[in-house]
């Protein structure tokens, strides 16, 4: 079978990217581990709009169910991941090409057109004792892991929204914070700012590189540089949570479209389009500069709106091409 559209990505951009695929009636198919993305792991999400507070876990069944309520012209490779992206049978000078993608589980599926919104990951801090000790009080998920760390001192590491959110996921439990930022500045909303800036239990640390994570059987202390003095200081921690930004899942694609310095998908933002013909991206997997749910989605449904008018093109260059 030969698909319409492939969709890669169960978050916010490939769904909205499924969801007007098949009100265009496009024979798709959406691959996906799971369903929501990067949010799942929000406890309280207050920026969907359309809804004042949800949970990740909420807002991943929404659009889950919203996926299978195509189910007509929707077909889905849950539990699955897209391993590689091939480019097939291309016709009409090169114009005119079939993508063949390859799953985890060995499946390989042919679409005439291809949506990447395969999001991105967590960034690590690539420093000594951080590998060691994770899962021994190094987290990447407040939301998870929290409640571990009652009564506990512990060190948040990024000032942008990720970070405060999970300084504010930590107040019920911790017993101190650290928050440290590379820069001179918070960079999180300023809503989000001031609920941080309200609790007592915290210390806002600038100018803070992060040296190593220090421990026996589980972490005992935090060591930074204060990069304007140049001195090192250690911090007696029980935890340390990781929220420095986030890596373009985009390796699949990277002998097939341009990406930029940073793993990022270029696209022409008019119309998702990647370097290649039928391919289009969206969401966090591209170079947008604003990584927010509210906007992946709509990056889906222009990507998908781009597809339809690519194939309506295709259709008629393979006709005059005979």
């Amino acid at each position: 079978m030969i698909y319409d559209v492939i969709v890669i990505g169960g978050g916010p951009a490939g769904i909205a990217a499924v969801v007007y695929a098949a009100r265009k009636r496009l024979k798709t198919l959406l691959i996906t581990e799971s369903f929501g993305g990067q949010s799942i792991v929000a406890a309280d999400i207050q920026n969907w709009i359309g809804d004042i507070h949800i949970s990740g876990y909420d807002l991943a069944k929404k659009l889950e169910a919203h996926v299978r309520s195509f189910s007509d012209v929707v077909s889905i490779a849950d539990g699955d991941r897209a391993v590689s992206v091939e480019v097939t049978g291309c016709k009409v000078g090169g114009r005119v090409c079939d993508f063949e993608v390859k799953t985890a589980k060995g499946k390989t599926y042919t679409g005439k057109s291809l949506i990447i919104a395969s999001g991105a990951r967590r960034r690590k801090m690539g420093v000594p004792g951080e590998a060691e000790f994770e899962g021994k009080g190094v987290s990447y998920c407040s939301t998870c892991d929290a409640p571990l760390f009652k009564g506990k001192d512990v060190a948040v590491v990024g000032g942008g929204n990720a970070g405060l959110e999970t300084v504010l996921d930590l107040v019920p439990y911790a017993k101190k914070m650290y928050l440290l930022e590379r820069g001179n500045a918070l960079k999180g909303d300023s809503v989000t700012q001031e609920k941080v800036e309200a609790q007592k239990n915290i210390k806002v640390i600038f100018n803070a590189e992060v040296l190593r994570v220090e421990g026996e059987k589980f972490i005992t202390a935090l060591a930074y540089k204060d990069t304007v003095s140049g001195k090192e200081h250690t911090l007696p921690v029980g935890g340390v949570f990781v929220e420095i930004g986030s890596v373009p899942n985009s390796e699949i694609v990277k002998e097939v479209v341009e990406r930029d310095k940073q793993g990022q998908v270029i696209t022409e933002g008019k119309h998702a389009q990647t370097s290649h013909l039928g391919i289009f991206a969206a969401g966090d997997v591209t170079d947008d500069p604003y990584k927010q749910n509210n906007i992946s989605v709509g990056d889906g449904a222009r990507a998908a709106l781009a597809a339809y008018a690519y194939l309506m093109n295709r259709k008629k260059s393979l006709l005059a091409d005979g």
